[in-house]
């Protein structure tokens, strides 16, 4: 019943969004030979693994012994920690991608969208680029996959940054409605060629804390990538395939240094989550940034990177 209320709802939304109608909102898969230009200029390459074309940036002095694996959340792409990278590429390797499903990289060929799956796509990609260990960090889905690397393959993970993760059941007290209608299968084939800019801005306000952030040339990035051949289908895979909550017994197996950041005007997984993590993982720390949202990161990357820095020299 609840299901049923939600989805009538969802396309209820989605209706008033695409208000003059679908053909305004007409947005077939573009190939991503058409989106490079504008968002995989140098420093981005591309590099062969597991079958795909994966979107890589790699930055900073090759001699760090312990590179930083930056690892975003779902619907995001590399382009969310370019704050990050810049105030931390002068003294580290800062190595971040676009996952796959997600951005240029594209589908998974397999069709395989597990969580143990993207597990192992990253160490793969470490092992490709020649790291033994890494600081990882993720926001959402992202720090759902770097705790769980941290579990199954602690050898290779030195220290731990959880950025608003995904890893307990949760309770949102508000979705972006993209997340909503890829979440409900009968309402999907609605977005397979139809995508409104109207609905991409919505639902990147709904997680900022503060919604005046919101640029257009953001919303542009969040459309344009949403839009690369195969993104959308692979979405409501990805959703169907690792659910949030499936590993949570796992997490007090964590035993690197973790840091816990989180907004607290985060409505997407909110911020009792972030106790749970520093409750269950022994000698976190965690810092709460009162006015930020789901991706604080990427809202304020001064006032965050700042607290990863002293973390990092620690």
């Amino acid at each position: 019943m609840r299901a049923g209320k939600i989805a009538a709802g969802v396309l209820l939304a989605l209706v008033a969004l695409t208000g003059v109608g679908v053909a305004l909102s007409w947005a077939p898969d573009r190939p991503v030979e058409t989106l490079t230009a504008r968002w995989a200029p140098s420093p981005s390459q591309f590099v062969s693994l597991q079958g795909m074309q994966v979107h890589l940036r790699d930055e900073g002095p090759r001699n760090d012994p312990t590179p930083i694996v930056l690892l975003h959340g779902t619907s995001a792409s590399l382009h969310t920690w370019d704050g990050w990278t810049d105030a931390l590429k002068g003294e580290r390797r800062v190595i971040r991608m676009d996952l796959p499903g997600f951005g240029l990289t594209g589908p998974m060929p397999d069709g395989d969208y597990r969580l143990t799956r993207y597990v192992n796509f990253v160490i793969a990609l470490l092992d490709q680029l020649g790291l033994q260990q890494a600081v990882l960090a993720g926001n959402s889905f992202g720090g759902n996959l770097a705790w769980k690397i941290a579990v199954d393959h602690p050898q290779r993970v030195s220290k731990l940054v959880l950025v608003d993760a995904a890893g307990y059941p949760f309770d949102p007290q508000s979705m972006p409605i993209g997340f909503k209608i890829a979440q409900i299968s009968v309402l999907r084939p609605l977005m397979q060629n139809t995508l409104p800019r109207s609905m991409i801005e919505s639902s990147i306000r709904n997680v900022y804390g503060d919604p005046a952030k919101v640029t257009p040339e953001l919303i542009d990035r969040y459309h344009e990538l949403t839009l690369r051949a195969g993104n959308r289908a692979a979405l409501g895979e990805r959703f169907r395939q690792s659910p949030s909550g499936e590993f949570t017994a796992q997490i007090p197996q964590v035993r690197q240094p973790t840091l816990i950041l989180w907004g607290g005007q985060d409505r997407l997984i909110p911020p009792d989550n972030a106790r749970k993590f520093q409750r269950d993982i022994a000698g976190s720390h965690l810092v709460m940034f009162e006015q930020l949202g789901h991706v604080p990161h990427e809202e304020d990357p001064a006032v965050t990177v700042a607290a990863v820095q002293r973390f990092l020299s620690q």
